[in-house]
């Protein structure tokens, strides 16, 4: 069982390295796929002296349509049984993150697994510095905790149970829930048959297609207790009000394309989940 992990990257030069290195560092191998959008800060030069000399590297440097037209070239290359995605400001936890995947994906009954993550400041983590060498954070600031929970392992595993209404409400996609899609790890052959992500839904497309394989198509999922990435804040989705309305809408947009039905409050309690989060340990 192979692991495939996709990143995306654009202008990402100063925080590329400590991403591929998170990946290079862990117990067990694992080909990176990048998919890069033509950067203008040395991000692709660097790639392409540096990295692709490594035997489990793929990289692409061409124009995109953005983060997820990125993230489908990338899952359109990967060879891997299992696909995750790590953006270019991001890295893994610890260098078992992945053991622990592949650990619990080694049961055929499990189709994706997720687990916790940590948003840390801008300035945490290593960077690369103007003469090319790594330079480590003197501390990490984390700004924001995720625990993602046990309700999606629940509901996923109640896929047999006959419907009824307690069924329909104990649906936690109904009351805000959603996992970290940076810790989302699923096989490559679902991906293929349920299809990519959705271009035509901005930032809500990461969300779009969780929808539809764990909810939608109730896909067997586990919850691994454990923070698996720490993510760099300042998301595209985050950076302005008008930004964060068009996500909203989308993610409305993303029930409808589905055929699902979400409650009135379903969409306003996404965000509204998250606010403990800002003040979790």
């Amino acid at each position: 069982m192979s692991i495939s992990i996709i990143t995306a990257c654009f202008n990402n030069l100063s925080t590329i390295e400590c991403c591929r290195q998170s990946v290079k560092s862990q117990s067990i191998p694992a080909e990176q796929v990048f998919i890069d959008g033509v950067s203008t800060d040395g991000t692709a030069d660097w790639l392409r002296k540096t990295v692709v000399k490594e035997p489990a590297v793929r990289f692409v440097s061409e124009p995109d349509q953005g983060i997820y037209d990125a993230m489908n070239k990338g899952i359109r290359l990967a060879s891997g049984d299992i696909i995750g995605t790590l953006n270019a400001d991001d890295y893994y936890a610890d260098e078992r993150v992945l053991a622990r995947v592949t650990e619990v994906m080694s049961d055929t009954r499990i189709d994706a697994c997720y687990g916790d993550i940590v948003y840390v400041h801008a300035d945490s983590g290593p960077f690369l510095t103007a003469d090319k060498s790594l330079l480590p954070a003197p501390s990490e600031r984390v700004i924001r905790t995720w625990h993602a929970g046990t309700q999606g392992e629940k509901w996923s595993r109640a896929t047999s149970a006959p419907w009824s209404p307690r069924a329909l409400v104990s649906n936690p996609w109904l009351w805000g829930w959603m996992p970290p899609h940076p810790t989302l790890f699923v096989r490559r052959h679902i991906l293929e048959t349920l299809g990519l992500f959705r271009l035509d839904l901005g930032t809500s497309a990461d969300y779009e297609l969780m929808l539809r394989l764990l909810n939608k198509h109730r896909l067997r999922c586990a919850y691994i207790p454990e923070v698996l990435v720490k993510m760099r804040i300042g998301g595209v989705s985050t950076r302005s009000l008008s930004n964060r309305l068009k996500a909203h809408l989308n993610d409305w947009k993303a029930w409808r394309v589905n055929g699902l039905c979400p409650f009135p409050w379903t969409v306003p309690m996404k965000p509204l989940r998250k606010i403990g989060q800002w003040t979790a340990d």
